[in-house]
């Protein structure tokens, strides 16, 4: 890998580029915490060739959403469901809006 691809690459928001230690004081949180989301399931850290946890901006975003949840006195495993459903929900919001815009360009102009 050249610099140039290194550097290409700090822009890619699931690009693994910070260790669990950096995450952490990223997003104003422990190394534990960032476990226990991993635990739930609710981000997967890629592993660097050492075996380190490495965790993406992307990833970030949502631990950083997690700790917001749980600072409120969300249990974590709850906070964990909640993003998770506000994933799906964004994501069939999306998908509608899509089939909305699709449905209208298909449609006759009103003659009103």
């Amino acid at each position: 890998m050249t610099a140039d691809d290194s550097y290409g690459r700090l822009d890619d928001d699931d690009y693994p580029a910070y260790t669990m230690g950096r995450a952490a004081e990223m997003i104003g949180t422990t190394q534990g915490f960032l476990r226990a989301i991993g635990e739930a399931r609710l981000i997967t850290p890629l592993r660097s060739e050492g075996g380190h946890r490495r965790y993406s901006r992307y990833q970030l975003r949502i631990a950083a959403r997690a700790r917001e949840l749980v600072d409120q006195g969300t249990p974590i495993e709850a906070a964990c469901r909640i993003i998770v459903l506000e994933d799906q929900l964004e994501e069939a919001q999306r998908i509608n809006a899509a089939y909305r815009r699709a449905a209208e360009s298909d449609a006759p102009p009103d003659s009103a």
